[in-house]
């Protein structure tokens, strides 16, 4: 046991602590802006976790790291819209609303999945409720700095908030079907919306009446009407877990009768028989590259769906909605080329620029231009080609995975009880990846049970 305990003394000591940015110099590399085109033989110096400058022959300002990128293709960091790592606990099922728990309250910065998804040029991912709920909790985007301890550290500041919406079977499955209350079929998944967003239209005027006068006593506070008012105020981008077009549809007529204009469309299987509604409304679609028919509801897709999307002027992202997925989302993008000819800008937005639109942060991030954050992946080879390979992940101008000299083993937490190796992936008892994660085995094998 000492050993072991020196050991994981040694494995924290090596890894970069903090979030301060350091002062990198990348020379010489094919500098891929996603915004401003394609550099060749061009430096970025980043100077306090910031992009600072974007030309050739830099001199490095004494103190930098300098970092080697001849014949290598630098890039931004890319940015997964849809992922459930970093996170203790991902469903609060109790009740199909549950718009006030926040995923900030339960971030574990010693997810072996965070360093993964470094090693994939991952930098930002949408750490989301899953959809087990109408109406999920809020979200949060965050930063893979890891090496970090406390779980505030992970969390980006400014994103904007976010929030889990879920069309479809689960939601029914978890409160029709597993306790017996609405939704119990797709009619009353609309139900729960109105209902939630005409509950939170009275919440909001009678603290308006109070606070002009006209009544009294003050409402009873509610954490969960006050976030449902700050959704209907467009204080909080909605993302919704969907596949069928039918289902798609029937939210944005609902948010439009209840002035809602905010949303993303999660996985969206079946966008591409919708792809020009979802451009009137001004929708975005955040989805799978060739995932389908793992269960009932989503049997119906294409491949060319982000493709489509795209070339209707929806405002596309490929995300992963996986711990192993999210190692290879260039690779996901590069296939928009095989189905759809997509262009290299194209292909690449989908994992950078896009859905940082999404998330609203493509201010700070997304490409490579000066000012924005210090997040940049470095590979050999192409990144939509099949032999690229990630070299250097840099968050905030911090390195946080270098193939050449990180440690084998990364782990900053080690389990003396863990049965297999922490390469071991298991995802006994979820309906699809994390998705459905904590809703509990006992409501399936209830279910299968019955039936």
């Amino acid at each position: 046991m000492m050993m072991l305990h020196k050991y994981l003394i040694l494995i924290i000591i090596v890894l970069p602590f903090g979030i301060s940015g350091q002062n990198i110099l990348i020379k010489n590399g094919h500098v891929l802006t996603i915004t401003k085109g394609n550099l060749e033989k061009t430096d970025v110096l980043i100077s306090d976790g910031k992009i600072a400058r974007i030309a050739s022959n830099i001199s490095a300002p004494p103190g930098t790291k300098v970092v080697d990128a001849t014949d290598m293709y630098v890039m931004p960091g890319i940015i997964d819209a849809h992922s459930h790592i970093a996170l203790d606990a991902i469903n609060e099922a109790a009740s199909p609303v549950t718009a006030e728990v926040q995923m900030a309250d339960v971030l574990n910065p010693f997810d072996i999945a965070i360093y993964r998804a470094l090693a994939g040029g991952v930098t930002i991912s949408h750490a989301m409720h899953g959809s087990a709920n109408a109406i999920g909790g809020q979200c949060q985007t965050i930063k893979h700095r890891y090496g970090v301890t406390h779980p505030d550290e992970l969390i980006m500041k400014g994103a904007p908030r976010t929030i889990k919406f879920a069309l479809g079977e689960n939601p029914i499955r978890v409160h029709g079907e597993g306790s017996k209350i609405l939704p119990n079929t797709r009619m009353g998944v609309e139900q729960v919306f109105r209902n939630a967003f005409s509950e939170a239209q009275l919440y909001m005027k009678a603290q308006n009446d109070f606070k002009k006068g006209v009544t009294k006593n003050e409402p009873p506070y509610s954490l969960r009407m006050e976030t449902l008012a700050d959704i209907m105020q467009g204080k909080i981008l909605i993302h919704c877990h969907s596949y069928r077009a039918d289902e798609i549809l029937m939210l944005m007529r609902v948010l439009k009768d209840y002035g809602i204009d905010k949303i993303c469309f999660q996985h969206v299987n079946e966008g591409f028989k919708i792809a020009p509604e979802l451009a009137a409304f001004g929708a975005t679609a955040s989805v799978f590259s060739d995932w389908w028919a793992y269960k009932f509801e989503v049997y119906y897709s294409t491949a060319y769906n982000a493709s489509i999307l795209t070339r209707n002027g929806v405002l596309t992202s490929i995300n992963s909605d996986s711990d192993e997925l999210i190692r290879h989302l260039y690779h996901e993008a590069a296939k928009t080329q095989r189905y759809g000819h997509l262009k290299d800008e194209e292909a690449l937005a989908l994992i950078t620029i896009n859905p940082a639109k999404q998330l609203g942060i493509d201010a700070r991030t997304g490409s490579l231009e000066v000012g924005k954050d210090g997040d940049i992946t470095i590979f050999k080879g192409h990144p939509l080609s099949v032999y690229a390979i990630p070299q250097m992940t840099i968050v905030d101008g911090i390195v946080r995975f270098d193939i050449k000299n990180d440690p084998d083993d990364m782990r900053m937490f080690i389990s003396p009880t863990e049965k297999y190796t922490s390469f071991y992936e298991s995802e006994a008892g979820m309906e699809h990846h994390s998705c459905m994660e904590d809703v509990g085995a006992w409501l399936f094998e209830g279910l299968h049970h019955e039936h």
